[in-house]
Parts: structure tokens; C-alpha cells; sequence
């Protein structure tokens, strides 16, 4: 299986200027080849491939030879990321989604990472050293030890300058004792998750606590948008970019530990499947901020690796009629969204709402596994 490592990484100023430096030339090749594909198929109707892009690569390095500051598999990894952005939206249109979004250039500063698709192909781990080629060897902090083979080894730039090197590697699995529990997980707002053993985890609301600070900082940014106070908007920025840093570090940690704590107690989890951000498209502006600081997807994804690699099952069952079907006889109680009890006029069961959802979640996922 594959598994992630995440380290936080210090450049010197040389390092940093380079690596920002290597950055740019990616998002100039990013678009340029964007840019090609665009006017072949606005020309001629052609679309191109992958590899007939990456064919033109060597020839744009001789056009730009600051291209050549940039490792050859790096440069072949923005042609990579080119492909795909265009068959994600290629699919989104054979969907029919009501926003296909096609493609778009990246402006400056808005490429924040690299990738050296071969490990030991221009970049090696040395004990607490990233020897990299064409900017030396880099300071890591290895808060824990590398697992199985590196494959991959991306440099990532954060909003507030800090740097990290994700380390993706082929690793084995190490399953956990069976439990045989099984659990229903319905996800919510008053309750971040509400379990099918009427078990509830609190919503934390870290966007929410935090809001305060954010208007703070962003009301005289929005007043300084002007050439004259650029400094000072630059310094709200980064400001700005802290506090969300600081929210995000928050939810991410939490995701691990409540994603960490139902795989190690459960053998077979069972979740709705989800669609958040359409969601929140058909919610006011209040209940979409809700519903994205929640991170329902994030938590959801998070289970996901980490049961695969524990040996547990994890299900994603349609959602539609949870909260209204009975669990008890499986007869649908219309109920609006105040209604926090379910209580149903045909076999007379009360019950919360939530934990309703949450039963009848884990009995559509084991019909399923019975299939």
C-alpha cells in the first residue's frame, strides 16, 4: 500500500531563493503547455496527448534555457499535472456537471510545489539530510521514522513560507486484531458524528472560533486595497494566512485522532456517501461556511487510509432517505430539519434523529456486504 510522510524542511536563503526560482519556471511551463493544448483544439480540433506534449519539452528548454535550473523528472511532472486537470474535466463534462471548469493558468506565486516522480532520481534521503539536485542538501525534521520504500518526494510551500517535504512510500500493511464491531457513522452539524451505538462526537468548529480573529484582520485589509498601502496589505496577508493555517492545523488534527479511534475500535465502519461542497450549494451562506469547516470529506478520507492499512472495512452507502426511513420498521416519517427526535407514528419509535441515520446507515451497508 501506499502511505505519506510529511516533514517540515528548512532551506537557507540560497536554497529558498533557488527552489522559488524552480517554482516559477514550473508554473511557466504549466501554462505553456495549458496554453498549447488550448490552441490545438480551438484550431484544429486536435486534442493532444500527454506525450506529445512532453515531446515538446526538450525544445522549449532550448527556447528557455532557465527551464534546464529545473530537474528533467520535475519538469515531466507539470506535463503530469497538465493531463490530469484536463481529464477531470473531461469527466465532469460526460457527467453533466452544472460547473465543468475548464483549466486554468496559474497566476504568480500560485505554483506552491514540486515533484520528483523517481526516488534517487535528483533527490535521496541522507539520516536528517534531503540531498537534492540542483539545490543541495536540505535540513528535515524527522518527527518520525520514513516506513517501506520512497517512491515519490514532493516539496510543498505553505501559504505562511513554510516548506515540506511529503514522502510518498510502498509500504506493508499492518492489520490490527479483529473486533467484529460494526458501526453505522451518520455525520452531522450539531454533532460532528453520531454513531449507530448512539455515541456522539462534538462539532468542534474551529472556523467558527476563530472567526472573530479573521474579520479583525480582513475588515482594514479589504480597506487598504490600493497601490499606496500594498506594504501594509501584504502584512494582513500574512497575517491572514496564519490564522487560517492555525484553524486548519486544528481540524487536521482532530480528523487523525477521531479517524484513528473508530478504525482501531471498529472492524466494519459504514458512512454516507457524501457530496459536501454540492451540499452547501444549496444552503445559505451561513450553512455552506458551516458545512466546509465540518470537513466531512477530510474525516471520511482519512478512515479510509487508515482502515486499509489496519485491515478493516470501510463502506460509503447511498444516503438517500436516512433520516426519514424508521429503523425500526423501515417506514419513511417526514420530518423537517428542527426535528431532532424521530418518532414514528407506525411501530412507535423515539428516537434521536441522528441515531436513527446512524442505524440505518449500518444496516444498508451490511445488506450491502451481504450481496
Amino acid at each position: 500500500m501506499q502511505k505519506a510522510f510529511k516533514y517540515r524542511i528548512y532551506l537557507t536563503k540560497g536554497q529558498r531563493r533557488i527552489v522559488e526560482q524552480q517554482l516559477e519556471e514550473c508554473r511557466w511551463l504549466y501554462n505553456e503547455l495549458l496554453a498549447t493544448r488550448k490552441r490545438a483544439y480551438e484550431a484544429s480540433n486536435i486534442s493532444l496527448r500527454r506525450y506529445d506534449l512532453q515531446n515538446m519539452i526538450p525544445g522549449l528548454k532550448v527556447a528557455r534555457p532557465s527551464l534546464t535550473s529545473v530537474h528533467s523528472l520535475v519538469l515531466q511532472n507539470v506535463n503530469i499535472r497538465v493531463d490530469v486537470a484536463f481529464q477531470a474535466f473531461f469527466r465532469r463534462v460526460r457527467e453533466g456537471a452544472e460547473e465543468v471548469g475548464f483549466p486554468r493558468f496559474k497566476g504568480r506565486g500560485r505554483y506552491d510545489s514540486i515533484t520528483y516522480s523517481q526516488y534517487g532520481n535528483g533527490v535521496r534521503l541522507e539520516g536528517d539530510r534531503l540531498i537534492l539536485s540542483k539545490v543541495g542538501a536540505v535540513h528535515v525534521v524527522l518527527h518520525r521514522p520514513v516506513e517501506g520504500t520512497p517512491k515519490t518526494v514532493t516539496l510543498i510551500r505553505s501559504r505562511t513560507g513554510k516548506w515540506y517535504a511529503c514522502l510518498s512510500c510502498e509500504t506493508e500493511a499492518h492489520p490490527l486484531p479483529p473486533t467484529g464491531s460494526v458501526v453505522g457513522v451518520d455525520v452531522g452539524l450539531a454533532s460532528f458524528a453520531t454513531l449507530s451505538n448512539e455515541q456522539k462526537i462534538d462539532n468542534p468548529r474551529f472556523y467558527r472560533r476563530d472567526e472573530a480573529d479573521v474579520k479583525r484582520v480582513q475588515q482594514p485589509n479589504d480597506a487598504a486595497k490600493n497601490a499606496a498601502n500594498w506594504p501594509e496589505n501584504a502584512k494582513q496577508n500574512g497575517i491572514l494566512a496564519r490564522i487560517h493555517e492555525r484553524i486548519a492545523n486544528r481540524r487536521n488534527d482532530f480528523a487523525h485522532k477521531q479517524s484513528r479511534a473508530l478504525v482501531n475500535a471498529h472492524q466494519v465502519i459504514v458512512f454516507e456517501e457524501l457530496a459536501p461542497i454540492q451540499m452547501g450549494a444549496r444552503k445559505g451562506r451561513g450553512m455552506r461556511k458551516s458545512i466546509m469547516d465540518v470537513a466531512w470529506t477530510q474525516f471520511i478520507s482519512m478512515t479510509l487510509g487508515k482502515a486499509a492499512e489496519a485491515g478493516r472495512t470501510v463502506m460509503l452507502v447511498n444516503p438517500r432517505n436516512m433520516s426519514k426511513m424508521c429503523s425500526g420498521c423501515g417506514e419513511l416519517v417526514d420530518k423537517t430539519l428542527s426535528e431532532r427526535t424521530h418518532t414514528c407514528s407506525y411501530c412507535g419509535l423515539v428516537l434521536d434523529r441522528d441515531v436513527n441515520a446512524a442505524i440505518n446507515i449500518l444496516h444498508r451497508g451490511l445488506q450491502t456486504l451481504q450481496t
